[in-house]
This record gives C-alpha cells, sequence and structure tokens, in this order.
C-alpha cells in the first residue's frame, strides 16, 4: 500500500550514502486530476513525513539516521497540477526552515 491516498504510509525510506541524507519517498501514480480531494491527501501525506522526521518517529525507529538532512521526495508518473505545484512551492518554502528539502521527480515511480 503506497501513494499520497494512504496518508499513514511510508512509501520509501532510503538512506542515500552518496548525499549521506535520508530520502522519505512518496509516490503518487494517478493522473493530478482529483481536484480538491487529491490536494488534501497530498497535504495529509506531507505532514504524516514532516510528523515522521520532525517529533522523534525517524530518530526512533533509525537511531543512526537521526542527525542526516533529510529529503522529501514525491515521485510521480505524472506532472502536478498548477495548484498542486502551488502548494509543493509553498510547502518546500516553510520546511526549508525545517531544514528539509523537498523535490518532485516527475515521470517515475519506483515500487520496490
Amino acid at each position: 500500500m503506497s501513494g499520497i491516498h494512504h496518508a499513514g504510509v511510508i512509501d520509501a525510506l532510503v538512506h542515500d550514502s552518496k548525499s549521506d541524507s535520508v530520502w522519505l519517498v512518496m509516490r503518487e501514480r494517478r493522473p493530478w486530476t482529483g481536484g480538491e480531494r487529491q490536494l488534501f491527501e497530498l497535504q495529509e501525506k506531507l505532514n504524516a513525513y514532516l510528523s515522521f522526521a520532525l517529533d522523534g518517529e525517524l530518530a526512533e525507529a533509525y537511531p543512526a539516521l537521526s542527525r542526516k538532512p533529510v529529503r522529501v521526495i514525491l515521485e510521480t508518473l505524472h506532472p502536478p497540477s498548477e495548484e498542486a505545484i502551488r502548494f509543493l512551492g509553498h510547502v518546500r518554502e516553510q520546511i526549508a526552515f525545517q531544514g528539509i528539502a523537498l523535490e518532485v521527480r516527475v515521470g517515475m515511480t519506483n515500487d520496490e
């Protein structure tokens, strides 16, 4: 069970040894035609990921990774809608204050 419609699931957690950072990967396979509902699901998923990173769950579950920089990555098969792009831009600005990066990768979802 992965995808932004499963807010309580971390789709993938990767330690990128090249950058020595933690990647929290979320996946969206659906086209960005879900409107407000899809944006709400994205918001809920991002909130869960940020809570995991900032509220101690990451440190508790993976102590060796607890002090590594965090990058949230949205892998999506289809380009996000204009509304989603605006929302993600706002989120990117806000979480940068916490030292967390946000990246969107279009045209891919690495289902592992």
